[in-house]
């Protein structure tokens, strides 16, 4: 079930990365460079966090053959998508719980303790979106993202996972996705969002 779901999740934020760079006009090499960077960033980091070297996904040859895959298929079937923003927001919802859920069992299987599992689910999760946000120019979502929870989101699934991991690490694993789904959507449905600064620049 974990390689099912990480190939899901791997794929699921390479058609993110690649909708974003075809949003963007990025030519077809850009495209397929953000689907990758998209797809195994926030991943990579975990295992650099957990002490695995190099990363699992970048030893993994049918994997990249998928990213490469799901990057020309963006590319070329863009123009017979609808609702774009709404797609890539489902996608990316789906990718993040993933990755939550499977950074924290990593972690866990790392031997790191519960901040750092909460840690190592959060980066896995939101990871290769902030790579993708700053390639394309933008101030990384999770530092400002108003009307749902993001990396808040992604950190309470990995916290369901180290709580829930000595019962059944196979059933916390789907615990902590589903967490993550359930406070992303929840919060984007009742506009909940992290407190702000009420007057920026004040003292």
């Amino acid at each position: 079930m974990l390689e099912l779901l990480s190939w899901l999740g791997t794929l699921t934020f390479a058609a993110t990365g690649a909708l974003v760079g075809v949003q963007r006009r990025f030519d077809l090499l850009g495209v397929l460079v953000l689907a990758a960077v998209t797809a195994i960033g926030g991943g990579s980091i975990r295992d650099v966090i957990v002490g695995i070297l190099p990363p699992t996904s970048l030893q993994n040859e049918p994997l990249l053959w998928g990213i490469a895959l799901s990057g020309l298929v963006v590319f070329y079937l863009h123009r017979f998508l609808r609702a774009e923003g709404r797609l890539i927001y489902g996608l990316d919802t789906l990718g993040l719980a993933v990755f939550a859920s499977l950074g924290a069992e990593r972690g866990l299987s790392g031997g790191l303790g519960m901040w750092g599992t909460v840690f190592a689910g959060a980066v896995s999760g939101v990871g290769g979106g902030v790579l993708r946000d700053l390639l394309t120019g933008q101030v990384p979502g999770i530092l400002y993202r108003n009307g749902d929870l993001y990396a808040s989101a992604a950190a309470a699934g990995a916290l369901v996972v180290f709580w829930s991991y000595p019962f059944s690490p196979e059933w916390a694993v789907v615990a902590g996705l589903v967490t993550t789904l359930a406070l992303r959507l929840g919060s984007r449905a009742l506009g909940l969002k992290l407190p702000v600064p009420r007057h920026p620049g004040g003292v």
